[in-house]
């Protein structure tokens, strides 16, 4: 699966506004800067797995409404996973990115 950089520009800036907040508000929450922000909207600039973490948790959502355009949650265990995720290292990133990929091919 190919990601649309623009696309997940577009979800993630539709659902900031949805929510009625500015670029500035969403970077402070998510701790990222508001330049960065306005780039990755635009498509400008590819987002990290851990960036988009912070801004669906900044933006109450799932990571899925920005790369698929889907939410699959029950309740708020999504928000578990994102807080777990928040203070890992990169290459712990990377090894959580390689488990979820796999676990999301297994056939449960």
């Amino acid at each position: 699966m190919e990601l649309d950089y623009s696309e997940i520009g577009r979800r993630i800036a539709k659902r900031r506004k949805e929510l009625g907040l500015r670029q500035v508000q969403v970077c402070e929450q998510a701790g990222i800067n508001d330049k960065y922000l306005s780039c990755i909207e635009r498509a400008t600039s590819i987002p990290s797995l851990e960036v988009i973490m912070k801004l669906a948790l900044a933006l109450d959502t799932t990571p899925d409404e920005f790369l698929t355009g889907s939410i699959r949650y029950k309740e708020n265990e999504w928000q578990d996973v994102a807080e777990l995720m928040r203070n890992m290292s990169p290459g712990q990133l990377s090894l959580a990115k390689s488990f979820l990929i796999w676990l999301s091919d297994q056939k449960l």
